[in-house]
């Protein structure tokens, strides 16, 4: 058994969530394609402990097991969207700010640009 991480246990709830949500999906692929646990275990490359943990949503299982647990049902590809940059609603905010930021800028300076022109 691996050490506990500081990180795992301080897991935002959310995140528990959506793991323990990713660990019934998959157990319900497996069952879907009448597998055993052992079977799908031994297909993942893994034990069946570490299997009942990941379908469980088990924050300590690596993402690689997870990886190759959707890679059997096919759906590995879906993991190169996780975190794609236009989903990334934090970062469009941060943007959003700034451009406004930026605005803000141009029309002071267009504003003290005028104002000089016209001798003020």
């Amino acid at each position: 058994m691996s050490k506990a991480s500081p990180s795992l246990s301080g897991l935002p709830p959310e995140a528990t969530r959506a793991l323990a949500a990713l660990g019934e999906h998959l157990a319900l692929a497996r069952l879907r394609r009448k597998e055993s646990q052992r079977e799908w275990a031994q297909r993942i490359g893994i034990s069946v402990p570490t299997l009942a943990s990941m379908e469980r949503g088990e924050p300590g299982v690596s993402m690689g097991v997870y990886a190759t647990a959707l890679w059997l049902m096919g759906r590995a590809a879906a993991l190169g969207d996780l975190a794609n940059p236009q989903f990334d609603l934090g970062a469009l905010e941060s943007d959003v700010r700034a451009a406004a930021s930026e605005r803000q800028a141009r029309s002071r300076r267009g504003r003290a640009a005028r104002s000089e022109r016209s001798g003020g």
